[in-house]
């Protein structure tokens, strides 16, 4: 007999609120992590590395800035180096009454920018599908690519690509040429060295959808879902998360204490376990730790600190 997924609690539960008893704690976890990330197919969970630049269209100055400060900020408590000041955008913010017909009209024109052919860099056709034609308040799409963790190079082919000297036609080529290449340093069957770095987002506000929120509560909205590979089905009902915003606009102000456990738990992971499950319970024990910190906190204990 088939088992049955454990139930949602009817109401969402702080993390710093989940009791310790057997595993309920772990199992809540798991299911948290299980529930909202959704790496590319046959690839591990992704993440930015290095700089982020976020651009905002189609709003007023002050909004838009708003935005684009209150996302970087949260990626720099992360970790990552916000643009400059005219930098070129790769987490770029449209908002439009016209969200469908936007995302239409972007991948009509530009498919290419987001399906770049490369295996492991998108979530497939069907999902750019849904990307389009499903109503939500904020859609988005992010681009990943997998690379060398030593050297940064990128550890997949894309149509053109040539490593060889005669690139440019004749006999002197062969199937080599075309294919990335990478120095193995420790072959390890528990262990690798590519890791999946995100390289650009595309987020589609829908402004008509978004009007019982507040801005901050949109901003750390976009944050959740492009410093991290969300699944936009995700039933998070029983978490306290901002990721429940457009359901239940009074749950949570701003990132909930699960919310920055999982980002924190995401970019502070080492990222070299060959296992997908391995990779997943670096973040799953992030967020342990988070919660014992929380719970430390309550108790008037120093954390980290035990008796």
């Amino acid at each position: 007999m088939a088992q049955q997924a454990p139930a949602q609690p009817d109401v969402a539960v702080e993390l710093e609120d989940v009791v310790v008893t057997g595993r309920s704690l772990d199992t809540m976890i798991r299911n948290f992590v299980g529930e909202v990330a959704e790496p590319n197919r046959g690839r591990g969970l992704a993440r930015w590395d290095g700089e982020i630049c976020v651009g905002v269209s189609n709003l007023q100055a002050d909004a838009a800035q708003y935005l684009a400060d209150r996302v970087s900020t949260v990626a720099e408590d992360l970790g990552l180096q916000p643009g400059a000041p005219g930098c070129a955008p790769n987490i770029l913010v449209i908002a439009t009454d016209d969200a469908e017909g936007i995302a239409r009209t972007l991948v009509s024109e530009r498919r290419r920018a987001f399906r770049m052919g490369g295996a492991g860099m998108d979530r497939g056709g069907s999902a750019l599908e849904d990307f389009v034609e499903t109503d939500r308040p904020v859609r988005w799409w992010q681009m990943a690519v997998p690379v060398d963790a030593e050297t940064g190079a990128r550890a997949t082919r894309l149509a053109g690509d040539c490593n060889g000297i005669k690139c440019g036609g004749g006999g002197g080529q062969t199937v080599l040429a075309f294919a990335p290449s990478t120095n193995v340093f420790a072959a390890s069957r528990l262990r690798t060295q590519f890791v999946d770095n995100l390289i650009r987002a595309v987020v589609i506000v829908d402004v008509d959808q978004v009007r019982d929120v507040s801005i901050l509560q949109l901003a750390d909205y976009i944050a959740m879902v492009s410093l991290a590979q969300i699944d936009p089905d995700a039933d998070t009902r029983g978490y306290a998360s901002i990721l429940n915003v457009f359901n239940d606009p009074d749950g949570s102000a701003s990132l909930t204490n699960w919310d920055q456990a999982f980002l924190g738990g995401l970019y502070a992971a080492e990222r070299n376990a060959a296992a997908q499950i391995a990779r997943r319970s670096e973040i799953v024990d992030a967020i342990h730790d988070a919660h014992g910190r929380l719970r430390e906190g309550e108790n008037g204990e120093e954390p980290g600190v035990e008796d």
